[in-house]
């Protein structure tokens, strides 16, 4: 595989979990990574600010761009894009990694945390994809965008027990299909998911420690995402599972990846 030297990433939600993972991956190539997420204090319920995950980026050996972002605001979309590309002079990489979730039923579903949902996954998506393109456009490598984002499976099970939820992640699923039709030869635009639950903290939040033991951890889908950024502009509108983007480039042993590994990995939604 080749490496991501000297190349800019631009994450959302890179302070922790599957965000921080891929920043780190690409780090150890000498990557330069601009970290775009909320976390600037330090939360007791949440591990990791930009200013922890800025340190394990450049100890990992990038260059870090810790920024406070909410991806719902245009405005500091733009300025935190901006700076991106004025500290490291490109911009070759976009990760829609941010979101929101809630597994609630509709009566359950509040409008503001749907509301919530939509703007994070949807709509944060498509703004910060919007807002890197001119940039990407102009990049010396081939640039891609990775939202992480299921495959569009319109089945009834995946939407009746959370049909707010699946529609705002199918939003950045459908951004993928339709971007990467318009910028066919130009970005190459891909949506990566995994096949197992991952030891993140929406997944302690939704099962405790018996479905973070049960978990793959971040790096299975980390080094998926540096599989797909080694590919080139024909690889785009695909619609990628952690492990069989690894198994295509070798990969055999998925143990490794198992936070105990006395324990199988339980299913993630959207995958049949």
């Amino acid at each position: 595989m080749s490496s991501l030297k000297g190349r800019t990433l631009f994450v959302t939600g890179a302070s922790r979990g599957i965000g921080l993972a891929i920043a780190l991956r690409a780090a150890r190539d000498g990557a330069n990574v601009a970290i775009a997420a909320k976390t600037a204090e330090p939360n007791p319920k949440l591990e990791g600010t930009i200013y922890t995950a800025a340190a394990a980026i450049e100890a990992a050996g990038g260059k870090a761009l810790p920024m406070m972002c909410d991806i719902r605001d245009e405005a500091q979309v733009q300025a935190c894009v901006q700076k991106t590309v004025e500290t490291f002079g490109a911009l070759d990489i976009c990760v829609n990694n941010a979101s929101a979730i809630s597994l609630t039923g509709t009566l359950e579903t509040t409008m503001k945390r749907y509301d919530l949902m939509h703007q994070v996954n949807t709509r944060g998506t498509f703004l910060v994809s919007r807002t890197c393109l001119p940039h990407l456009l102009q990049s010396k490598f081939t640039p891609h965008i990775l939202n992480l984002s299921p495959p569009l499976s319109m089945k009834t099970k995946w939407f009746e027990n959370h049909t707010a939820y699946t529609m705002a992640k199918f939003g950045m699923s459908m951004c993928v299909l339709g971007m990467a039709g318009e910028f066919k030869d130009q970005v190459a635009i891909n949506a990566l998911w995994p096949r197992t639950t991952i030891a993140t903290a929406a997944v302690n939040m939704l099962g405790g420690d018996e479905l973070m033991k049960a978990s793959r951890t971040p790096e299975i889908m980390a080094d998926a995402a540096h599989v797909i950024f080694t590919r080139g502009k024909d690889f785009t509108g695909n619609f990628l599972i952690d492990d069989e983007v690894l198994r295509s480039a070798g990969v055999t042993d998925f143990k490794r990846y198992q936070v105990d590994p006395n324990i199988e990995p339980t299913p993630d939604f959207f995958v049949d």
